[in-house]
């Protein structure tokens, strides 16, 4: 079986028996790829700890930062034990190889008055900037994920109650409250301007284009910088800064912990913890700036 077969049969186990997102499938999918061009015609399955070493090596002598290759070795230890509990290979290769040293690194966030003014870049007196407010307004009202918010349907929203149903990562559902300004955009946004752009054709995604289908989450990203562009954010800005900078501000304001964890989806609280440091940092950057003894 080629390299290429057994990255796909591996794909399709992982898929069945552990419902993971598609994001996640396409990163392992990358990754494994990536390792099979690189060892070229040698089979993925009669790789040793020595062709690892010289594989991270050549990631190192190329320029790659740890976090990438820290991710590919993930992706490696989860491919050679699948093929273990297959009984298709004896050893995995990755267990004496030690992961990447990384850092933790603080995600970008944006002041309150840099979302103000985010928020208030889309020209609303179009259709599309109309939608593009709507779904600014609705990323940082809820804290969803670029994905979750372009996946929205119809059904997931509840007016009455001011809430959304999302699946996440997982296949694990959560509720999120919507604030009423955010709300105030979609009911909005679904009477007038959502009707527009659609012209009368038909679609199940709340958030559409001028083609008639759902929003991607590529071209959400483009909108997002380009309304950053117009405000004068000069910031590094990810797909997630709204929702690192609803977390901060969340905290900031005096939300539990545990609560924003909920909000957000994640399943480990420690991964919530980094917004913590976020707040700390603003407190300690006012501390220096305001204190006589700072």
């Amino acid at each position: 079986m080629s390299s290429i077969d057994l990255i796909d049969q591996f794909l399709d186990a992982v898929w069945v028996e552990h419902g993971l997102s598609k994001n996640t499938l396409s990163a392992y999918n990358s990754d494994l790829r990536i390792f099979a061009k690189w060892l070229s015609t040698k089979s993925l399955l009669d790789v040793d700890k020595a062709d690892l070493s010289k594989f991270l090596a050549s990631r190192y002598e190329a320029g790659i930062g740890n976090r990438s290759t820290a991710r590919i070795l993930s992706s490696l230890r989860r491919f050679y034990g699948y093929y273990i509990r297959e009984n298709d290979i004896l050893s995995d290769p990755t267990l004496l190889i030690e992961s990447p040293h990384i850092g933790r690194t603080l995600p970008v966030s944006l002041s309150e008055l840099d979302v103000e003014l985010l928020l208030s870049a889309p020209e609303v007196s179009n259709t599309n900037g109309f939608r593009d407010k709507t779904m600014l307004e609705m990323l940082y009202a809820t804290g969803l994920r670029v994905s979750e918010l372009v996946g929205l349907k119809f059904e997931q929203i509840s007016f009455r109650q001011g809430v959304v149903r999302i699946i996440g990562k997982g296949n694990k559902e959560r509720l999120v409250p919507v604030g009423e300004e955010a709300m105030s955009w979609l009911e909005a946004y679904m009477n007038q301007a959502r009707k527009t752009i659609l012209g009368g054709r038909q679609c199940d995604y709340l958030f559409v284009t001028n083609r008639g289908d759902c929003m991607t989450r590529q071209a959400f990203w483009h909108i997002i910088k380009r309304h950053a562009k117009k405000a004068g954010i000069s910031k590094e800005l990810s797909p997630h800064t709204l929702r690192h900078a609803f977390a901060t501000h969340l905290l900031n304001h005096g939300a539990d912990l545990r609560v924003v964890q909920l909000l957000l989806g994640h399943s480990d609280l420690s991964t919530t913890q980094i917004y913590t440091h976020i707040a700390r940092e603003r407190l300690k950057e006012i501390h220096s700036k305001f204190h006589p003894r700072g």
